[in-house]
């Protein structure tokens, strides 16, 4: 039996958060002696400590660590995804707020015409897509959709066009910051029968104000704010939900700074 400043040393967890985890009812001593009232654990709880400690260092609080702890290895493994999966968007989303950082400290002492980006019309021609459409937690969460579709594609042996044109399409009117409409969009050779989430269809050509840029995506602001000056100073007015064509994608790089995302909003002139 170990007292429980020994079991407090063997298991890393201060004797304060020992006689709360008692309290709880998540670790409890195994003898507390009625004379003297010290709590005494046995060897083997050790085991029980070190995991509580595990989930408590990844973030788990400890209602969770309960539920996790005495829910068998099936609880654990579900909270074990979900925590992950957590902590990958929070990554993304301090990965952002980095770029954004390191843009803002760049941009210091620098004239802000420098920051403007090349706005070309163009059409984008008639294309026969694979199209994917749900509603997203967060938009950085598209990364779904394309799992999916390239998922569904691959067992269906669909082949992409050249070029593919890979287009993630916002639908909704105003940004939002949970639960977006987002659908995405790739040209395919052939014609194809819907699959359970991809479907086909044939979409009109697209007259468009685009801007190109490398980068992370923390510079859509900036980007977005170029075109819509370019769309006022040149007599045009927006026709449509706003998309991006991934040139170089996150599927194709890990490093932000590499990758290559045209902005792309529907026009037509306000005569018409």
């Amino acid at each position: 039996m170990l007292k429980i400043g020994e079991f407090s040393g063997l298991s890393r967890i201060s004797v304060r958060m020992l006689r709360y985890y008692n309290e709880l009812g998540l670790l409890r001593p195994d003898h507390v002696d009625e004379t003297t009232g010290y709590r005494y654990y046995r060897e083997d709880q050790l085991a029980l400590a070190a995991r509580i400690a595990d989930l408590r260092d990844m973030g788990f609080g400890v209602t969770a660590i309960g539920e996790v702890i005495f829910g068998g290895d099936e609880a654990l493994e579900h909270a074990l995804r979900l925590r992950r999966a957590e902590l990958i968007r929070e990554r993304q989303e301090l990965w952002e707020q980095l770029n954004r950082l390191e843009i803002a400290l760049q941009r210091l002492g620098k004239d802000e015409s420098r920051m403007k980006y090349e706005v070309r019309v163009k059409t984008l021609p008639e294309r026969y897509v694979a199209s994917v459409r749900g509603v997203l937690p967060v938009y950085a969460e598209e990364g779904r959709l394309w799992h999916t579709m390239m998922k569904e594609l691959g067992m269906a042996n669909v082949r992409q066009a050249q070029p593919c044109y890979g287009l993630g399409i916002y639908h909704d009117l105003e940004y939002r910051d949970h639960d977006v409409d987002v659908e995405i969009q790739l040209a395919v050779e052939g014609k194809h029968q819907d699959t359970e989430h991809v479907k086909f269809k044939t979409v009109p050509p697209i007259l468009m104000a685009s801007a190109t840029y490398q980068g992370s995506y923390a510079k859509l602001s900036e980007v977005n704010a170029s075109v819509a000056e370019w769309v006022r100073d040149n007599g045009y007015a927006f026709a449509g939900p706003n998309f991006t064509i991934d040139h170089v994608s996150p599927h194709d790089t890990q490093n932000p700074d590499e990758l290559v995302t045209e902005v792309c909003y529907p026009v037509k002139k306000k005569s018409e």
